[in-house]
């Protein structure tokens, strides 16, 4: 399983991210090309080398002459929105600013809808985000570990005036992940840094094991006593049958009093805001009323705005939370070639390296629509392509709905 590990040495930034990423590999014309895709004009990139405390590092800032510094969260979906960019970073790009405006609605006790976003909203930022999660499935990495992030303290200026460190905003996006003080008087950690690094994690932690490949540093605007550079480890898992293990959220309430209708579209909203599965489960409520229980599973930094939604969309009065620990098995994806058209399987590796190849179900049923033929069909097809063309070892076929 290709892997990176952000080593969040002096924190994490917009630029740090791309930085790394370009000194890791990533080459720079294939970010630029990504980038174009935004549709966005009166922005270029400057990437040169530069040295932090003896350190080489890749410094990536964005130029732009931007008329609109600040927007709302809805003219920042709709740039992403139009863009050409795949579907994974735009459904991605979009949870990311959104669990920012909800931040940022928290803090200065506004709503999602009002709040604007100064220093996150602008074209260099929109830039950031979508650039790294662009270069992440760029570069075919499956899975990402991150460092505790460091926070320095001090003040730094922003739009409302002097600001606390660590921000405020960048706190509130780190909700669920580990943190540690740091002695450094700076900001280490930006709200962007906090906000992509704490949604595309599968996991925080040490350094993976892994068959190391290439290392990228990735260098900060400020001079610190210590290299300002967030270094990028990427490899491929050095046992590709182990077990991923992390720490999930479980919200879960009864509904006594809710149409059928309604659970379905909030099952709907609970999934395209970022759930990781949503189930509902029939139940016997008090004085023998039938009933649903609804569970939410969630990463921990995506469960408080799934609860909010939770107590907006639906009737309940109360909502239940626990930590659960997930073992999942290591998968990647790939795409078989077919007479029905390009389609996409997920392959699982099991313990002892034998694989299930599960046909991804929206392409099949596109692939199914446009010729008119069975669905099931399409499956046998997919996977039968999939074991002689993609050479996996004692390829077992799965259905994983």
């Amino acid at each position: 399983m290709r892997t990176a590990y952000f080593d969040c040495i002096a924190g994490a930034s917009g630029d740090m991210m791309l930085g790394a990423l370009v000194d890791a590999g990533l080459p720079t014309a294939q970010l630029e090309a990504e980038l174009s895709k935004l549709h966005l004009k009166d922005f270029h990139l400057h990437i040169n080398r530069v040295s932090k405390n003896a350190f080489s590092a890749v410094k990536v800032d964005v130029h732009v002459r931007d008329d609109a510094p600040e927007r709302h969260l809805a003219d920042i979906v709709k740039v992403v929105e139009d863009s050409s960019l795949s579907t994974s970073v735009k459904k991605t790009a979009t949870r990311i600013f959104t669990r920012i405006c909800e931040a940022e609605a928290a803090i200065h006790d506004s709503t999602v809808d009002k709040v604007h976003l100064h220093e996150v909203g602008g074209v260099d930022a929109i830039v950031d985000v979508c650039g790294t999660l662009a270069g992440l499935e760029a570069m075919g990495i499956e899975q990402v570990r991150v460092s505790p992030f460091p926070l320095g303290r001090g003040f730094v200026t922003g739009a409302h005036g002097q600001i606390p460190l660590p921000a405020p905003a960048a706190l509130a996006l780190m909700k669920g992940c580990p943190i540690a003080g740091s002695p450094i008087d700076a900001e280490l950690v930006t709200p962007t840094g906090a906000a992509v690094l704490s949604e595309v994690a599968d996991g925080f932690g040490p350094i993976p094991p892994m068959a190391l490949e290439s290392i990228g540093y990735g260098a900060g605007s400020n001079d610190l006593d210590i290299p300002n550079v967030l270094r990028l480890l990427v490899g491929d898992s050095a046992d590709g049958s182990r077990l991923l293990t992390e720490t999930l959220i479980q919200l879960e309430t009864n509904l006594d009093d809710e149409s059928p209708e309604l659970v379905g579209h909030l099952s709907l909203l609970l999934m395209e805001a970022g759930a990781l599965d949503v189930s509902v489960l029939p139940a016997q409520m008090k004085k023998g009323r039938p009933g649903i229980i609804l569970q939410v599973l969630a990463k921990p930094q995506q469960a408080d705005s799934l609860e909010h939604l939770l107590f907006h969309e639906s009737s309940t009065l109360g909502v239940r939370r626990q930590e659960v620990q997930r073992n999942s098995l290591p998968r990647r994806s790939e795409v078989v070639k077919t007479k029905f058209g390009d389609i996409r399987v997920k392959i699982a590796t099991l313990p002892g390296g034998q694989c299930r190849v599960t046909p991804e179900y929206e392409d099949c049923r596109a692939a199914a629509s446009a010729s008119g033929t069975p669905i099931r069909e399409i499956y046998h097809q997919v996977e039968h392509e999939a074991a002689h063309t993609l050479n996996l070892p004692h390829s077992h076929d799965g259905h994983d709905h």
